[in-house]
C-alpha cells in the first residue's frame, strides 16, 4: 500500500492539473506568446535580411544569387568604410559626453543640489529625451545655421571669425551632429545615474568623510563602483543609438556635405529605397547588426555586477 500511495502522489504531482502543473502551464502561457512574437518580428526579419544580402535584387524583378559579393563591397569600398567610421566617431559624442556629464550632474545633485532645486534640475535635463528627434533635428539645424543662434552668440563675444555653417562644413558637420545626439541622450543618462546614486548606502559616504576622504576619493571609490550597472546601461543605450542613428542625421544634414555625416542607417535607407539595391542594403544591415553585438557584449560583461 505505501508504494501504491507514493506512486499515486507522483502521478498527481506530474499531472498538469496539480498545483505544480498549473504553475508550469501558466509559465508556458506567458513564454509561448513571447517566443512567437520574438520569432515573428525579430528572428524572421534577421533571417530574411541575411537571405537578401546574398542576392542581387532591385526589390521588384527577378533576384540573382550573388554570394558574399555584397559583403565584400561593404567591407572593401572606401565610401562604406568611411560611413562605418562615421558611426564609430559618433559613439565618442553620443556616449562619452552624456555619461561623463551625467556622472558630474548626478554627483552634484547628491552633494549640493538636493530638494526642490535638484528635482527642477532633473526635470530640465530630461526635457531633450521627450522631444521628438525630428523636432530636435530641425531646431538644431536652425541654431547651427550660418545666421543661427550659435553664430550670433559667437559674434557677440568677439568670436565672429570662427562662425560658419556648422552642419555644412566638411570638418565640423560630424562633430555638430555628435553634439546634437549628446544633448538628446544627456537627460536619459542623467536620470539613470541620479536614480542609481540615490540607492547607494549613505553610510558609505559618511564613513569616507570620517576617514578624511576628499570628494574625488568618494566619487572614485564609492560612486563609480556603486553605479556600475547604471553606467553599463547608459553606455549600452548610447552606443546602440550612435551606431544605429538615423533620424537626427537625416533631418539635420541628410548625410552631407558629401558623405561626411552619412551613417549606416541612412545609407541602408538610400540603397534600399533610392538606389533599389536591396541585397547591398541588407548586407550593410547585417554588418551593422554584427558591429552592434560586438560592441555591446563586452560592455555588458565589463559592467556586470560582481557576485
Amino acid at each position: 500500500m505505501p508504494s501504491t500511495d507514493s506512486a499515486t502522489l507522483e502521478q498527481r504531482a506530474r499531472s498538469p492539473f496539480s498545483k505544480g502543473g498549473r504553475g508550469t502551464l501558466i509559465a508556458w502561457g506567458f513564454i509561448v506568446p513571447a517566443l512567437v512574437f520574438y520569432t515573428t518580428f525579430v528572428l524572421v526579419p534577421i533571417g530574411m535580411s541575411v537571405y537578401y544580402s546574398l542576392l542581387r535584387w532591385d526589390g521588384i524583378g527577378k533576384a540573382q544569387f550573388y554570394g558574399l559579393s555584397n559583403y565584400l563591397t561593404v567591407l572593401s569600398e572606401s565610401d562604406f568604410l568611411q560611413i562605418l567610421g562615421n558611426a564609430f566617431q559618433l559613439v565618442a559624442y553620443f556616449t562619452i559626453l552624456p555619461v561623463a556629464i551625467g556622472l558630474g550632474v548626478a554627483s552634484a545633485i547628491r552633494n549640493h543640489l538636493g530638494g526642490r532645486f535638484g528635482a527642477t534640475a532633473r526635470t530640465i535635463l530630461f526635457i531633450p529625451q521627450v522631444i521628438p528627434l525630428v523636432a530636435a533635428g530641425i531646431a538644431w539645424s536652425w541654431m547651427l545655421a550660418s545666421n543661427g543662434v550659435v553664430n550670433q552668440a559667437l559674434q557677440l563675444i568677439g568670436l565672429g571669425g570662427i562662425t560658419r555653417g556648422w552642419l555644412g562644413d566638411f570638418d565640423f558637420a560630424l562633430p555638430a551632429v555628435g553634439i546634437i545626439g549628446a544633448w538628446v541622450l544627456l537627460g536619459l543618462c542623467t536620470m539613470l545615474l541620479v536614480t542609481g546614486i540615490a540607492r547607494i548606502d549613505p553610510s558609505l559616504y559618511e564613513a569616507a568623510k570620517i576617514d578624511g576622504a576628499s570628494s574625488w576619493d568618494e566619487f572614485r571609490w564609492i560612486t563609480l563602483p556603486g553605479l556600475r550597472q547604471e553606467i553599463g546601461v547608459c553606455v549600452t543605450v548610447t552606443v546602440i543609438a550612435a551606431l544605429a542613428s538615423f533620424d537626427i542625421v537625416y533631418i539635420a544634414t541628410g548625410g552631407g556635405p558629401g558623405i561626411q555625416t552619412t551613417v549606416p542607417g541612412l545609407e541602408i535607407y538610400r540603397l534600399a529605397f533610392a538606389h533599389r539595391q536591396v541585397g547591398l542594403a541588407s548586407a550593410l544591415a547585417v554588418v551593422l547588426m554584427l558591429l552592434v553585438i560586438v560592441c555591446v557584449l563586452p560592455i555588458q560583461w565589463l559592467t556586470r555586477q560582481p557576485k
